[in-house]
């Protein structure tokens, strides 16, 4: 497989492509930043990753760089030369190179400079749905991070610590609370289940809007399963029946362990197994397997062109 890279204007081997070190990007984390699913060469949901690109934009004070005819003929172009199967289109757009280091965004004479337009192509390895069905290990954590998180933006590095937190912790992530209540994971949305109702906390700047969460809503609602938009306190991740957090990449991870404790069922041959120091783990839920399974279908249907 080749490995070409887009760059303001060009298509380059990636040690080839370079950007300066006066970039804003570089700097100060300037820029906003989509990664777009591709499943049998067909983008998922791509009107609704642009459309989220163009709020971030719109937030930080750029203008979109390519019509959307334009990024298309980006992605078609990088997805021909980079082959594969299960793909994503990274996206990044900074605000470019500046002459010296100021937080001004304009230059002397009022104008802003071009931005730094670069993409490419990640390799994307299926899930293994019987390793996903052993479910994922999580603890709470303060949600310390800036009031604008539906941007999204290329600045994480809070997002990088509180990953490594849960890490320090033995855990693969965590979920971030905030004044009481949940807003979402390091890189996922998060939902919970109880008494049959899917629950997910609403938009807002306090998170960002997942393309994934939103299709999951989507899917199950056109599976007569019962859907809830709103705030979730943390008390109620202890009584729900299960925990799933969701993302491009991770698609739906179901959470078996929160701080400790056994989400929904309890699976009684692991903890047997395990010494008495050792967090209670639960198994992954019914509701997961059916979402898992409805959202394979959906992929299905896309990878045939549906």
């Amino acid at each position: 497989m080749s490995n070409t890279v887009y760059l303001n204007g060009q298509y380059k081997a990636v040690e080839d492509a370079t950007i300066s070190v006066m970039d804003r990007g570089f700097l100060f984390g300037d820029g906003v930043y989509e990664v777009i699913p591709v499943f049998g060469g067909n983008l998922l949901a791509l009107d609704k990753h642009l459309k989220r690109l163009l709020n971030s934009l719109d937030r930080i004070g750029l203008q979109n760089p390519c019509s959307r005819d334009e990024w298309l003929a980006i992605f078609a172009e990088l997805l021909d030369t980079n082959s594969g199967h299960d793909r994503a289109i990274y996206l990044q757009v900074s605000r470019g190179a500046y002459v010296k280091r100021d937080l001004s965004v304009k230059t002397p004479n009022g104008e802003q400079h071009p931005p730094t337009v670069f993409a490419m192509v990640l390799q994307v390895t299926p899930p293994d749905l019987e390793l996903a069905s052993a479910g994922i290990s999580v603890i709470t954590v303060d949600d310390f991070r800036w009031n604008a998180c539906d941007i999204k933006s290329t600045s994480l590095v809070a997002n990088v610590m509180l990953k490594q937190q849960a890490a320090e912790a033995g855990m693969e992530d965590a979920i971030l609370i905030k004044d009481g209540g949940v807003t979402e994971g390091t890189a996922s949305n998060v939902f919970i289940i109880k008494d049959g109702v899917l629950i997910t906390p609403p938009t807002s700047h306090k998170l960002l809007p997942g393309i994934t969460r939103d299709l999951v809503i989507e899917i199950a609602k056109n599976n007569t399963i019962l859907v809830e938009e709103r705030d979730i306190k943390e008390a109620e991740l202890y009584e729900a029946d299960e925990i799933w957090m969701t993302s491009s990449t991770r698609e739906i991870a179901p959470v078996i362990c929160l701080n400790g404790n056994a989400v929904g069922r309890v699976d009684s041959k692991a903890n047997g197994n395990a010494s008495s120091n050792a967090s209670s783990k639960g198994v992954a839920g019914e509701m997961w397997k059916r979402m898992m399974d409805l959202y394979q279908q959906h992929k299905q249907t896309l990878r045939q062109g549906g």
